[in-house]
Order: C-alpha cells, then sequence, then structure tokens
C-alpha cells in the first residue's frame, strides 16, 4: 500500500513552495501597487492576485496534472525546438538576467542604501550582491536540503517577522483606503493594471520551474502514482496560493493607507522603509532588513537551484555546481547595475514572455479535452507569440519604442487587438489561435 502524505506533510510543502514564490518583487509590488490604486485598491489587488496567485498555482497544477518532468517536458507539446528556446529564456529571465539580481538590489536598497553616503553606495552593492550570492551558492550547493531550509527555518523566520510589520500598520493606521487618491492608470481599468502589474512577481514564470521541485519532493516522501502526486501537488499548492493571497492583499492595503502620512513613493522599497521607521523607528529598520533579506535567500536558493538542474537536463556536459557557480556569477554581476534599471529593462521581457507562459499553463490543464494534440498547442502559441511580440516593443524604453519598425507594429496592435492599451492585446489572438488549432484537429481527424 502506497504512503499517504500526512496534514503537516501538505503544511511543510506548503510553506516550501511558499517560501520558494515570495521574494523581493511580491514585497515591494503589492504595497507601490497600494499607493497607486488608492480608493481603487480592492479592483486593483484583484487583478494582482490572478496573475500573482492564480496564475502560480496553475503552472505548479499543469506541471503536476500533466506529468511533465519540467518546463521543457511541457513545452516540448509545441515543438522540441521551441521547448529549447523558451526554457532557456524563461530561466535566464527568473535566474541570473533579472529575478535573481533583483534579489539582491531590493534587500540591498531596503536594509542598507538608506544607510550609506551615496560616494558608498556602488562599492556598497558590489560587497553585499557578492556576499549575497556566496551565501546562496552554498546554501544551494546540496539541493536534498531545500526542504529543511526553506520550509522548516528560512519561512517561519520570515513570517514572524512580515507579521509584526503588518499588525502594526492595521493595529494603528496612517490613513483610510477610502480617502486615498487613485493614480491614473487605476482610475478607469484598476483590475486590468492590477492584472498586468501581478506579471513583476515573476511567479507564473518561476512556478513552471518550481512544480517539478514540488513533485520531486513530494516522490522524496515515497508518493509513486501520478494521480497522487498529481493530487498532492494541488493540495500543497493550495496552502501556499491562500498565504500568498492574504499576505498580498494585507501588503497593498498597508500601501494604500500609508498616503495618510507619505507621498507616493518611488518604489515599494522605499515605502516598506517609510512605514517600518514610523511605526518601530530605528528597530524598524533592522526587523524590515531582516523580512527582506530573509525573503529575497529562501527565493534565491530555490532559483539557484531550479535553474542549475534544468541546465544539467539540457547541457548533460555540466554538472549541478558548475551551473550553481555560473548562475550566482552572473547574478552578482547584474545585480550592480541597480534595482530601478533591473525593473525598467524587465518590463518588455515579461510582456513577451508572460503571454506564452500563461497560455501553455492553461493548455496543459485543459489538454485532456483534446488529447494534447499538438497542432492545438502550435496554433495558440504561434497567435499568442505574433501579440507578445507587440506587447513587448510597445511596453520597451523609448530608444526601442520609438523605431519606425517598432512604431508600426505597435499602430497594427492598437489597430487590430482589442485591450492593447492595457497590456492584455494577446487575449484575442490566443483565442483565435485556440479556435483555430481545435478546428485543424478536427479537420484532421474527420479525413483519417
Amino acid at each position: 500500500m502506497e504512503k499517504k502524505l500526512t496534514f503537516t506533510d501538505y503544511l511543510t510543502i506548503g510553506s516550501m513552495l511558499f517560501g520558494l514564490f515570495f521574494g523581493a518583487g511580491n514585497l515591494i509590488f503589492p504595497v507601490h501597487m497600494g499607493q497607486m490604486a488608492g480608493a481603487n485598491t480592492f479592483w486593483a489587488n484583484l487583478g494582482f492576485l490572478v496573475t500573482g496567485i492564480g496564475l502560480p498555482f496553475l503552472g505548479v497544477i499543469a506541471i503536476g496534472s500533466s506529468q511533465s518532468k519540467g518546463l521543457f517536458d511541457l513545452a516540448s507539446k509545441v515543438h522540441p525546438r521551441y521547448a529549447f528556446i523558451f526554457t532557456i529564456l524563461l530561466y535566464l529571465v527568473i535566474g541570473p538576467f533579472f529575478a535573481l539580481p533583483r534579489l539582491a538590489t531590493t534587500s540591498f536598497e531596503i536594509a542598507f542604501a538608506t544607510n550609506l553616503p551615496k560616494e558608498q553606495l556602488t562599492s556598497g552593492l558590489a560587497i553585499f550582491s557578492a556576499l549575497f550570492f556566496l551565501a546562496t551558492w552554498i546554501l544551494a550547493k546540496k539541493p536534498s536540503k531545500l526542504f529543511d531550509y526553506i520550509g522548516k527555518y528560512l519561512n517561519p523566520f520570515f513570517l514572524v517577522l512580515l507579521s509584526i510589520l503588518i499588525l502594526f500598520s492595521f493595529l494603528q493606521p496612517l490613513g483610510a483606503v477610502s480617502d486615498a487618491p487613485v493614480q491614473h492608470a487605476y482610475q478607469n481599468y484598476a483590475f486590468f493594471t492590477g492584472f498586468t502589474e501581478g506579471y513583476n512577481t515573476l511567479d507564473a514564470l518561476a512556478s513552471l520551474a518550481f512544480g517539478i521541485i514540488i513533485v520531486k519532493t513530494i516522490q522524496n516522501r515515497g508518493i509513486t502514482k501520478p494521480k497522487t502526486i498529481a493530487l498532492d501537488t494541488i493540495k500543497s499548492g493550495a496552502i501556499s496560493i491562500i498565504l500568498m493571497g492574504i499576505i498580498y492583499t494585507l501588503l497593498s492595503y498597508m500601501g494604500a493607507k500609508s498616503l495618510g502620512a507619505f507621498e507616493m513613493s518611488e518604489n515599494g522599497g522605499i515605502a516598506l522603509a517609510q512605514i517600518a521607521q514610523h511605526y518601530l523607528g530605528s528597530f524598524g529598520s533592522i526587523v524590515l532588513a531582516l523580512v527582506v533579506i530573509s525573503a529575497c535567500l529562501k527565493t534565491a536558493i530555490g532559483l539557484t537551484t531550479a535553474f542549475s538542474e534544468t541546465f544539467v537536463e539540457l547541457f548533460p556536459k555540466g554538472n549541478y555546481l558548475f551551473f550553481a557557480t555560473v548562475v550566482n556569477l552572473m547574478a552578482a554581476t547584474f545585480a550592480n547595475v541597480g534595482l530601478t534599471n533591473i525593473i525598467t529593462f524587465s518590463i518588455p521581457v515579461l510582456m513577451f514572455l508572460y503571454p506564452l507562459a500563461m497560455t501553455l499553463i492553461l493548455l496543459a490543464i485543459i489538454g485532456p479535452l483534446f488529447k494534447h494534440d499538438r497542432r492545438v498547442y502550435q496554433m495558440t502559441t504561434l497567435f499568442t507569440l505574433i501579440a507578445s511580440i507587440i506587447d513587448g516593443l510597445n511596453a520597451s524604453p523609448d530608444f526601442i519604442r520609438d523605431t519606425a519598425f517598432s512604431q508600426s507594429l505597435i499602430q497594427f496592435g492598437e489597430t487590430v487587438f482589442p485591450l492593447f492599451g492595457i497590456g492584455m492585446g494577446w487575449l484575442l489572438p490566443a483565442l483565435i489561435g485556440f479556435a483555430g488549432g481545435i478546428i485543424w484537429r478536427f479537420a484532421a481527424t474527420s479525413k483519417s
């Protein structure tokens, strides 16, 4: 008789998954969104939750229920060559190019930047990022210990510290959400703006990487049947997303309330520092530093592990330790460009990648309805890809967006794609591609 997971197992695995997901962006973006949305925080937060917790949950389910061995296996349902390119691109985004460096820069800017003179910021960031990724490398060298590091130790420590700050902000609110001003982007389309803001967490992309870690963790506890693994993945994932949803909501409302005492901040990190300083004084800075560093460190460990294990599969000549070393060296280097630059250049990439990841996740989940027919995957992905390229160009820095080539594509998107102006131009093309794939499959099967 096969072993069954206990309720404690579900809690611990769910805690580990939460710990893997909840990093830098998960702290700073909900707070900043709350400040931007003001009185419309409810709808903005609702949209944020769809992409911030809904899609990551579906991503974990997609890996677990499709019995895929990982992202490459899942994306191969479109085409092996596409899977190879998409997997490398996604892991570079959630690894050394954007997500990993952002973890170090966010930790530094919140924990130390306000206490250092300007002339020491560059050298300070260099030293901190080197130490941060050295610690990450040491803790990620043995992926079998990931369960203990994150699920049992780092995550509970992080939650206790964060709870202190949230509790103060609601027991002694700085202002009323209903009185908070609403920025232009959130006045008419608060839900959809919050929806695209959720892209910045990178969690839907990360779910395709972390899903296999959860599956392996469950397998290591004696579960072997695919259906049982899928069900246990869903149960563990549910615990994680409920916890994430509660914290996101509390953070976004905390941001909106903070406008009663502070002006709009440049980013959520600054807002968090101001709130902590207000409620806890100099001790607040210490608490916030510990919260942010613990949150970012546990996510960095998970990303390093996922990146290294995947690249070993893609490039068998390398080994786990080699890729873990390379990814941390690259991340430590890119971290020195600063948080603002990382966020600026990540947005167009996310606008390009997210629709492709979302459609892949949804196709994997509903795949049994069309027997995972490759034609449906290919048509949906092709149409989504076209729209994603245009969405990415539209969100690019001016020196890319203002070129004649980019402007011609953007004008085409504005004319043809509904919801293009709010970053959702991919939706109709994806549906058309899906419908086309279903028709193609039906026509092909009818002939045979």
